[in-house]
């Protein structure tokens, strides 16, 4: 067994076969629950993706009475709004990769069965999972000196093979497109593609907001020694131009031709609506109590103490974890910027914690968690726990009708809380120690995917 075990994971195409048909099984599965079930498998947000489709995208006659061709071409272009969903807070580009779905398409003659096309986003977010799990097994290999197999075991444990991540994607979380978007994104950077970086940045800002966090410890990375450069300007080099004005122009590119569709509706849902947000429900934020008697409260005018909550998380995540890590480990640095973000953020919920999940893999190996094992324990085992707790108290409140709020699910909260604080602790505390990673991240010379090996001689330390 354990043999049959080592060869699966060895090879690159049992393991990512492995995870499609995870995904296929967990696919099918939800489309049984749902029709057989009172407790739904897929996600509220996907009902709320593919209704801001349909709004985006409503039938009309003339898909009925033109012909195949004009039908499908008239079926392409947005009719209406995504907005015109209620609780859509999101870029219209999803609702616009989300085509496949409404009746538009169906009325454009798209072949197969419905039930696959009303499937499609899920597919879709599937599939990011398995193209983000191929990023990670690349800078692993390229980047950071692991062997294919020792790669692999780390990306499919952590990422590829998790049912929470494959069940998040299955269930209609969109969660999975931004994991690509910021493992590519640096990808790009490490490979020195800068252009490319700057686009996947600039698209990720616009899809998501808080991908943003990353471009100051990229920025920081990105110094002369790296990027081959000499001089005195060793900070304002042409690749550090480069990426803010192609990040820069991608976002805003495309926020002024979504306004230019959607107007001051765009704006409001799709970015300040979250400055003003205090959504309370599955929410494992400390500020969650707070959220709750505001909205209860509805009170206008004065101070809210929620309304300052981007103070730490913004300091921790944007200055000081990019100054301490940044040009020592930007895999593990953009790790812990992700994690204070989700841990001080007024509203966490579970899909947020794949935003942090996804660099993982490029951490773990060199990490104290994993050099002692009791440690590393330790944390998932209070991590997993605290959580627990809180969807204990949660399960009551939504699902029981009691009323936990106090003294419960305010400890629950304040528990995990602190084991996340204590958990960052720990991933700033191996960023500060830790000198450079490895040759191929720290001076800008990419080692052979083919000779994992000899990057892995190379290694400092």
């Amino acid at each position: 067994m354990a043999n049959l075990l080592s060869t699966v994971f060895s090879s690159l195409a049992s393991v990512f076969m492995a995870a499609f048909l995870l995904r296929a099984i967990l696919l099918v599965y939800g489309l049984w629950q749902d029709a057989n079930s009172p407790l739904k498998y897929t996600d509220i947000d996907y009902l709320v993706f593919t209704d801001a489709a349909r709004f985006t995208f409503p039938p009309t006659p003339a898909l009925s009475t033109s012909s195949s061709s004009s039908s499908f071409l008239a079926g392409l272009l947005p009719q209406g709004s995504p907005y015109d969903r209620e609780t859509y807070r999101y870029t219209p580009l999803l609702a616009y990769l989300l085509w496949p779905t409404t009746p538009a398409a169906a009325a454009s003659l798209l072949p197969g069965p419905r039930v696959l096309w009303a499937s499609w986003g899920k597919i879709l977010f599937a599939a990011a999972d398995l193209a983000a799990g191929w990023l990670l097994v690349a800078v692993l290999r390229r980047h950071r000196g692991l062997s294919g197999p020792r790669a692999l075991r780390y990306v499919a444990a952590i990422w590829l093979l998790n049912p929470m991540v494959a069940t998040i994607s299955t269930r209609g979380s969109s969660e999975g497109l931004l994991g690509v978007l910021v493992a590519a994104l640096l990808w790009a950077v490490l490979e020195r593609r800068i252009g490319l970086a700057g686009v996947l940045l600039g698209l990720g800002v616009h899809f998501k907001i808080y991908p943003f966090v990353y471009a100051p410890a990229i920025v920081w990375w990105m110094d002369a020694e790296r990027m081959g450069r000499e001089g005195l300007l060793r900070f304002v080099t042409p690749e550090r131009v480069t990426l803010t004005l192609v990040s820069l122009a991608t976002f805003a590119a495309l926020n002024l031709a979504m306004y230019a569709l959607y107007g001051h509706d765009f704006l409001q849902h799709t970015f300040l609506h979250h400055v003003t947000r205090i959504d309370h429900r599955h929410n494992f934020s400390p500020y969650n109590m707070l959220l709750y008697l505001a909205s209860a409260a509805q009170q206008s005018g004065g101070f809210k103490i929620e309304s300052v909550a981007f103070v730490p998380q913004l300091l921790l995540s944007v200055v000081l974890i990019p100054l301490v890590g940044a040009k020592k480990d930007l895999a593990a640095t953009m790790l812990a910027q992700t994690f204070a973000f989700v841990t001080f953020n007024k509203v966490c919920t579970s899909q947020y914690f794949l935003w942090y999940m996804v660099f993982l893999p490029l951490y773990l190996p060199n990490s104290s968690l994993t050099r002692r094992p009791r440690l590393g324990l330790a944390a998932l085992g209070l991590w997993v726990a605290a959580q627990a707790a809180w969807l204990q108290q949660g399960y009551e409140l939504e699902f029981l009708g009691r009323s936990t709020f106090a003294p419960g699910l305010w400890w629950a909260s304040l528990a995990f809380f602190l084991v996340n604080c204590w958990i960052l602790g720990l991933l700033i505390g191996d960023l500060g120690t830790r000198s450079s990673v490895l040759t191929g991240e720290a001076k800008g010379v990419a080692p052979s995917l083919s000779s994992p090996s000899s990057a892995s001689s190379r290694r400092k330390g």
